[in-house]
């Protein structure tokens, strides 16, 4: 059943929604935001047409609530076909599984992600947390009004920054276009979507917890490859000081040599295995940390 041809920019955003709704919300989000830019622009464009006519006219030219959705969900599997890594090739049996996960991509990029938000999450924790002493501090003052857009705006501005880097590294996709404030509405009548937007506070809250997770995802991951390489270098300096070569052949001066050195190919396997969990543990982590900025940062289909 066709529906109704909107009269009015909301109805035919109501309509895109509507034909995206089994889609992923960033992609919803990043249809929303390019169909009400337009629309805006061609209404600024044309101040003296009526806006039912115009979306009538638009509709043969920019395309109808459902010939977008359409289009956007064509070009959704071309683009994520053209940047999808190339998939490991499968492995069979345990041990295949376990060590095959050293050709998988996300393992690496997941792992530098560990590492890299700790960064990322002090930038993200001050912002928050400054943000929100500074503009409370303004509240009273009619300085504080745009010292609190300038905030907020802030805040989605790094929300989207963050998208990119957990798209290009954790491979969950997410919004390429910021959420859209309607350019229609008064000034104040935007500030108040601002404040009763869930996402708004959802971002925040998303902020404040990478400080914690940042903190937990990089000790993690610089425990982990210290202990595995220490015993796997430690173990090779010990097997070459068994060996009787030179000490400066020696990883570290000092070593101390086990008196059973039938234990030194132990360590070495040992460390091994270590590095290999290591990048069990980082995927798995990219996985559900994915999922947790999904959920925080992009706004849903339905709203």
């Amino acid at each position: 059943m066709t529906a109704a041809t909107p009269k009015t920019i909301p109805e035919y955003l109501e309509q895109l929604r509507a034909a995206l709704r089994d889609a992923d919300p960033a992609l919803v989000q990043d249809a929303l935001y390019d169909a009400e830019e337009y629309l805006r622009s061609e209404l600024a464009e044309n101040p003296g047409t009526d806006e039912a006519t115009l979306l009538a006219n638009i509709a043969t030219t920019y395309g109808a609530p459902e010939e977008v959705a359409d289009i956007y969900r064509d070009t959704e599997v071309q683009v994520t076909q053209a940047l999808r890594t190339p998939p490991p090739r499968p492995r069979r049996g345990l041990l295949g599984q376990f060590f095959g996960v050293a050709a998988d991509p996300r393992a690496w990029t997941a792992m530098f992600y560990m590492l890299l938000s700790l960064a990322t999450g002090i930038v993200y924790f001050t912002t928050v947390v400054t943000g929100l002493s500074v503009s409370a501090g303004f509240a009273i003052l009619i300085i504080g009004i745009p010292v609190v857009i300038l905030f907020i705006g802030l805040v989605r501005l790094l929300s989207l920054v963050e998208g990119r880097i957990v798209e290009v590294l954790l491979g969950e996709r997410m919004p390429r276009r910021p959420l859209y404030v309607g350019r229609g509405q008064p000034w104040l009548a935007r500030i108040g979507a601002m404040f009763t937007d869930p996402r708004t506070w959802s971002t925040m809250l998303y902020m404040l917890l990478m400080m914690p997770l940042g903190t937990v995802y990089f000790t993690v991951v610089v425990t982990a490859l210290s202990v595995s390489l220490g015993l796997v270098f430690g173990g090779i300096a010990g097997l070459l000081h068994v060996a009787g070569l030179p000490d400066h052949w020696m990883v570290w001066d000092g070593v101390i040599v086990t008196p059973w050195p039938g234990l030194l190919p132990l360590l070495v396997l040992l460390g091994v295995l270590g590095l290999f969990v290591t990048l069990h543990l980082a995927r798995g982590i990219g996985l559900l940390h994915g999922q947790l900025a999904k959920h925080l940062l992009v706004k849903t289909a339905q709203h």
